[in-house]
């Protein structure tokens, strides 16, 4: 065989040596789909893996992320920092090589993935970063998008959603590589789907290629030379077989499951060698992928005009002072509903920075969340708003990519119990460690009158359930503000705002938001404590005003972000609670489950455990206990 052959050969068996050393892992597409990856990285991508996150590389989003095994062996040959003992980790307990790629994990990895559906609309969002960054440092940002997938992208809605969006868009540069094997685990393709993928692709305005023979990587190649002179992204459906080269290729069984041993031997033996060697021909000639990566990351220095790459490079390192105290008048925002708050801040913030860019599904109006510049387009990709439509799913997944490629900050926004069609982005997004800012209004049964189906109720805490996700629901002007600065200017993972669509009263005081929690009243002989979240906060203070009418000081706890108070020591948060005010009551309009911890066993809760009705806000909140007499008598229960 030539040297190319047996460089896909070293690919296969490699990775089913992985497989078979975890006795865990799917063969199936790392088998069929080794000259798709490699005609990416060793012919097509522009790559360096001497510096694995130049930010003007090639991007590779893994969307069929089962194939991880594949990826760690060309990253092994292709040079970088993986080692054959890293391979034989695979899947193992604290090793370089997890089940799924992970981003943060393994030195050239650009995303997690495995998730189905959700790969495209991340590549989606790096495209749209890098058609942006491009428009505006065209010496510096000049790349393509690469996606692997496979026949599940096509069957998840969220992959439909971002490719109908990346379609509309022309995002030109964003090239998909469909292993087409017509397996899935179940058995075929063709006893769930039958779609025509030539008339769907270019229904939805993307240019499609047919490669019939999967193995040929000329023909592959030859694909994407097509594809990069095409004014719209395009989909190269590359016909190949599942488990290729061995005894169960071409059918489910090899989808999922280690091949054994035996089957393994076989493999090797028709390359040679050594399990887990590599021969040194095919080391020097992967050897080819360095060497190129080299001198692009040579060139591409010597292009960059030095202006440009000084201002990307202020966005790289969020190089903005921006003062967060002046960017409203708070006096004109008094008892104001923190949707329209939110809406004005987002605006003054747009203006002083250049890395903000996002927007709403279809609700500008209501969420008041839209960008700066103009819509982004394919004839405008300096628009900084991005016209997502009715696609909550690819909107948050398409936000991870933008965060992904670095240099811009995305948000989106919807109505809050929608942020459900969002959650596992939102998810991958926590896991990722990416700064995405999720603006969310309608934030409880206050919505009124569109009922139970737009009211959240378990939002909260599901979204609250996510490690590393901050949620912050803002109680007036003041915490809105506060809440924005977090969520722009924090580097450690994503932040979900939730807003009202209802008036709000300002607070009497300005607290610490940073500190998740402080007191908002304290007469200092307290006998009790009110705990209380966003527009609940006021209410928390009227009540506290009537139980004083008859001879009860209480104080009152703003809770804006369990998540940031979690983090603070144990003496602010005894100085905020003090463990001898056992006497507690949480006050929220949402199932509210991560409020029990801060009342405690004595204490007690004003919370919603149904769905909600239809109604003026004003006659529905007290349906379920949030009126300042329902909330007395409940405190006043407590023993």
């Amino acid at each position: 065989m030539n040297i190319q052959d047996k460089a896909i050969q070293t690919l296969r068996v490699l990775s089913a040596e992985e497989i078979n050393e975890a006795n865990s892992g799917h063969p199936g597409i790392a088998l069929g789909a080794a000259s798709l990856i490699h005609s990416l990285y060793y012919h097509a991508m522009n790559i360096d893996p001497a510096h694995s996150n130049w930010i003007n590389r090639d991007r590779f989003v893994l969307a069929g992320g089962h194939g991880s095994s594949l990826l760690y062996s060309v990253l092994h040959l292709a040079g970088y920092k993986l080692s054959i003992d890293d391979l034989k980790g695979f899947r193992k307990i604290h090793t370089l090589t997890p089940g799924h790629p992970e981003l943060g994990v393994t030195d050239g990895v650009d995303c997690s993935s495995g998730p189905l559906g959700q790969g495209v609309p991340t590549a989606v969002g790096m495209a749209i970063a890098e058609a942006h960054l491009h428009e505006k440092f065209p010496s510096v940002i000049d790349h393509y998008t690469y996606v692997l997938c496979t026949d599940g992208e096509f069957q998840e809605g969220v992959a439909y959603e971002g490719m109908s969006l990346a379609g509309k868009l022309g995002l030109n540069k964003l090239i998909c590589l469909f292993d087409s094997n017509d397996i899935q685990l179940d058995g075929e393709v063709k006893a769930c789907f039958n779609e025509n993928i030539k008339m769907r692709m270019e229904a939805l305005n993307w240019n499609y290629e047919l490669v019939e023979d999967g193995n040929n990587v000329d023909a592959i190649i030859e694909a994407i030379k097509r594809a990069k002179a095409q004014d719209k992204p395009t989909m190269i459906e590359c016909k190949t077989i599942i488990g290729y080269g061995c005894v169960t290729e071409g059918t489910s069984k090899c989808h999922g499951s280690p091949l054994g041993a035996e089957e393994v031997s076989r493999l090797r033996s028709l390359l040679g060698g050594d399990a887990f060697t590599v021969d040194q021909d095919v080391r020097e000639y992967y050897s080819e992928v360095a060497k190129k990566g080299s001198a692009l990351y040579a060139n591409w220095q010597k292009g960059c005009k030095e202006a440009e790459l000084a201002e990307l490079n202020k966005m790289l390192n969020g190089e903005f002072n921006i003062d967060y105290d002046t960017l409203i008048n708070e006096e004109d925002f008094v008892n104001a509903a923190t949707r329209n708050i939110g809406g004005k801040i987002l605006d003054a913030l747009n203006k002083l920075d250049p890395r903000l860019i996002g927007g709403s599904a279809d609700l500008i109006a209501s969420t008041k969340v839209k960008g700066a510049d103009g819509n982004f387009s394919s004839e405008n990709h300096l628009g900084r708003n991005i016209m997502f439509g009715v696609r909550e799913h690819a909107m948050a997944s398409i936000c991870n990519g933008i965060a992904i490629h670095g240099g811009l900050i995305p948000f989106c926004s919807g109505f809050f119990v929608f942020s459900d069609y969002a959650k596992p982005a939102i998810r991958l997004a926590a896991m990722q460690h990416l700064r995405v800012v999720y603006i969310f209004s309608h934030d409880s049964i206050a919505v009124g009158e569109d009922g139970p189906t737009h009211q959240p109720v378990e939002q909260l805490t599901g979204l609250r359930s996510i490690p590393g996700l901050n949620v912050i629901r803002p109680a007036d002007a003041n915490e809105c503000i506060q809440a924005y600065k977090q969520a722009f200017t924090s580097i450690d993972g994503p932040t979900f705002i939730a807003l009202t669509r209802q008036n709000t009263e300002s607070l009497p005081i300005h607290g610490d938001l940073s500190k998740g929690a402080y007191v908002v009243r304290s007469t200092g002989s307290d006998e009790g404590i009110l705990i209380a979240t966003g527009s609940e906060v006021a209410l928390a203070l009227h009540v506290a005003d009537k139980l004083a009418e008859v001879g009860k000081s209480v104080r009152v706890v703003s809770m804006p972000s369990m998540y940031l108070f979690d983090k603070q020591d144990e003496a602010y948060k005894e100085q905020v609670l003090p463990h001898k005010l056992t006497k507690r009551l949480g006050i929220e309009m949402s199932e509210a489950a991560h409020l029990y911890k801060y009342v405690g066993l004595d204490g007690a809760m004003c919370n919603i455990e149904r769905f909600g009705i239809s109604g003026k806000y004003q006659l529905v909140m007290p349906e379920f206990g949030f009126s300042v007499e329902k909330v007395m008598d409940k405190y006043l229960s407590l023993k």
